[in-house]
């Protein structure tokens, strides 16, 4: 792919691109979610939905599209990044922060827009948000492009959190236990919850740095030592872990399965899923197994690439999705 980078370096995303609007959307229970707008105000609207849940949005992330052809909404999702109030906070209190919470979020903030319909963009927890969103507004959605898909089965769960992962990574999953004593260890995420959500800093915060630096290091194929930095600052890491766990512990407040099996929901929508190969946080059986359900979903396995979408080939082939859809 032809070089897009800002210095001229080889790179298959478009040129840093600012926002032309930015905003602050009230979404009701207290919660103020951070948005902006970027690219171009009269293009193919298109909506970006962060990964964790928990992570918040970056910059770069507005260069997977072409800014000559959409509408890029970015936002911040409940707790996190500059969403406010923020789940880093002492007393943080998440019964408000729920995936259909976040759904209705994304039908208001379409409404509030005066967007009619959205192509929604989903890595990680943007997948599982995407779908879920997806599959109750079908009408609202006009192409869905995922990556890394996770759709918070407790196969999915117990593989990365529970000791699957391990077989891998055996030096970083025994800091990731380090925290949790021996007689804990058989359900590690209960037990980083009591730990997460204890008031006390002295508690939550080296558990939480311990969970996210387990994630971070996982995320490549290859250690990337700054995304691994990027992700540890002390409040970003918390909200992080918080949130993560929150869902985890509720099962996404999903039935078993449920977004596989509701699949059909989403025929007739245009849609691509990128996987990495080998993505160790959300392995490519799920990719398969949603593939399997919405075969006419098109499932582009990259062989070189692990889960983030920070590594460049896996940026190319959501470019080369997001570009086919452009002239839709």
């Amino acid at each position: 792919m032809e070089s897009r980078g800002a210095s001229g370096a080889s790179s298959p995303l478009y040129p840093p691109i600012e926002p032309y609007d930015t905003r602050e959307l009230l979404v009701g229970d207290g919660q103020r979610l951070y948005v902006e707008q970027s690219g171009n105000p009269d293009g193919k609207p298109v909506v970006f939905l962060h990964g964790g849940p928990g992570a918040g949005t970056s910059p770069w992330q507005r260069q997977l599209f072409d800014p000559e052809k959409y509408r890029i909404v970015l936002f911040d999702q409940r707790g996190c990044g500059r969403s406010t109030p923020h789940a880093s906070a002492p007393d943080a209190d998440l019964r408000h922060n729920t995936t259909w919470h976040l759904v209705a979020d994304l039908e208001m903030l379409r409404k509030n827009l005066g967007i009619t319909a959205w192509q929604v963009f989903g890595g990680s927890w943007g997948s599982a948000l995407a779908l879920a969103y997806a599959q109750t507004h079908p009408e609202s959605v006009t192409e869905i492009v995922l990556r890394g898909v996770f759709t918070l089965r407790r196969v999915e769960l117990e593989w990365f959190y529970e000791g699957g992962a391990e077989a891998i990574f055996p030096d970083l999953w025994e800091r990731f236990v380090a925290p949790i004593p021996v007689l804990e260890r058989s359900r590690i995420i209960d037990a980083y919850h009591r730990r997460l959500f204890d008031a006390d800093p002295a508690v939550h915060r080296p558990a939480a740095l311990a969970w996210t630096t387990w994630e971070a290091s996982t995320l490549t194929l290859r250690p990337d030592p700054e995304l691994v930095a990027s992700m540890t600052d002390a409040d970003a890491a918390t909200a992080f872990a918080r949130i993560e766990n929150h869902y985890f512990v509720h099962g996404g407040w999903l039935r078993e399965g449920q977004l596989i099996e509701d699949a059909a929901r989403l025929r007739g929508i245009p849609a691509v899923i990128v996987q990495g190969r080998y993505d160790v946080c959300t392995p490519a059986m799920t990719a398969w197994d949603l593939h399997r359900a919405w075969p006419e979903a098109e499932l582009v396995i990259v062989d070189d690439a692990g889960h983030s979408a920070t590594e460049p080939s896996i940026q190319a082939a959501l470019v080369a999705a997001t570009d086919r859809f452009a002239a839709r």
